[in-house]
């Protein structure tokens, strides 16, 4: 099953066949459990979210991956602090 912003990522890199499909759902599922590791979300549909993972991805596919972090962290901080639910202790607070 393809991942859901494999198309949106393939018309970003301008790749317009199929060879690398396996590949570029590998890179997408990576980078998207990479970001819910950072953020807590797991919802694709957010816009900040979505283009975040589209371009991890797209560093993951260049092999500069570690330019990623350091380029986007003020983008990763302020959607982790926008969708933070705080959530009730075991004590109710």
């Amino acid at each position: 099953m393809d991942h859901p912003l494999l198309k949106i990522f393939k018309n970003r890199m301008r790749i317009f066949h199929n060879a690398d499909d396996a590949n570029l759902n590998y890179i997408l599922e990576s980078s998207q459990s990479a970001l819910e590791r950072l953020t807590g979300i797991d919802d694709v549909d957010i816009p900040e979210f979505k283009m975040l993972v589209i371009e991890h991805a797209r560093y993951t596919y260049h092999d500069q991956v570690e330019f990623f972090w350091d380029n986007f962290k003020s983008d990763i901080m302020g959607l982790s602090i926008t969708e933070y639910q705080p959530t009730e202790d075991k004590d109710g607070k």
